[in-house]
């Protein structure tokens, strides 16, 4: 019997070995998961033709774009486009084309050229 009990203090020991393992495996996968990984993010500013300066954020894992207009903040979703790329939301939509040109348009405004910087 005294061998039996010496498996099962073992097998405890081995049980409880496993365990801290696994929650090794899941805290490490967890932080990997943090916004420590928000280290990709990307802010650009921009200045366009009627003077409008606004500032876009995109984050890794996220189609959205973050953008800073008017005093004021909005999410633009991305958007189906036959050029380039397009995003909208909250009466404002920021547009990307192919050839690298980049416009906003806000409600009841038109169109407006803009640039990084």
């Amino acid at each position: 019997m005294l061998g039996s009990d010496h498996q099962a203090g073992l097998l405890g020991a081995n049980m409880n070995r496993c365990r801290t393992i696994l929650r090794g495996v899941l805290l490490g996968t967890l932080a990997g998961l943090s916004p420590a990984g928000a280290q990709t993010t990307s802010f650009q500013n921009y200045h366009c033709a009627d003077e409008t300066h606004f500032i876009v954020a995109f984050y890794p894992h996220d189609p959205s774009a973050y953008l800073q207009i008017d005093g004021g903040s909005a999410i633009l979703r991305k958007r189906v486009a036959l050029s380039g790329t397009r995003y909208s939301g909250a009466g404002v939509t920021l547009k990307y084309s192919k050839t690298g040109a980049i416009s906003v348009k806000r409600a009841r405004r038109p169109e407006t050229a803009c640039e990084p910087g």
